[in-house]
């Protein structure tokens, strides 16, 4: 007479208490949700390195902005050029901003001036920055209380290499 399985052979006692092992669909299953949940961690990470390098582009362009900025600001900015110029906008016949014997020397010389690749105001190119792009415009502007040509408005926009553009702006009065 049969008695069914031997228990001591297939891992059971009477009754089927004390199963070991998974079947076959159990195995298939875990192996499916285990890729399901690395292919979203792996996808996640992705596109979490993809967007980690637009923070870098972003703040070496507010970084070369600030400077520019910073180098126009503080410029004089009062109603005659320092070197009898005329006061318009623009540089005067023969000023660069790089020029050791004619350079800028008032705050409208910037308008409309623009680099390709970062350069000091020496002429020394900044290392690792040549793939940026800076403009500068300056235009007259009013400003609580001062008439409409009291004061300088200067712009600094700056190219980042993938194409985003980042605009700062300051304001200095004019010294009458």
């Amino acid at each position: 007479m049969y008695a069914g399985p031997d228990p001591a052979r297939h891992g059971t006692t009477a009754g089927g208490a004390g199963q070991r092992g998974a079947t076959l669909i159990e195995v298939v299953l875990f192996i499916v949700i285990v890729s399901i949940a690395l292919t979203s961690v792996v996808n996640l990470l992705a596109v979490s390195a993809l967007r980690s390098s637009d923070p870098v582009l972003t703040r070496q362009s507010l970084a070369i902005a600030e400077s520019l900025l910073q180098e126009i600001l503080s410029q004089p900015a009062g109603s005659t050029d320092p070197d009898g110029g005329a006061d318009t906008l623009g540089p005067e016949a023969g000023e660069t901003r790089t020029s050791p014997t004619l350079p800028f020397d008032n705050i409208n010389d910037y308008d409309g001036y623009s680099m390709t690749g970062v350069v000091n105001a020496d002429g020394s190119t900044v290392p690792g920055l040549s793939a940026y792009s800076a403009s500068v415009s300056v235009r007259a502007q009013g400003f609580d209380g001062l008439p409409s040509n009291g004061g300088w408005l200067v712009t600094v926009t700056v190219t980042a290499p993938d194409g985003s553009t980042l605009a700062l702006s300051g304001f200095k009065a004019r010294l009458q």
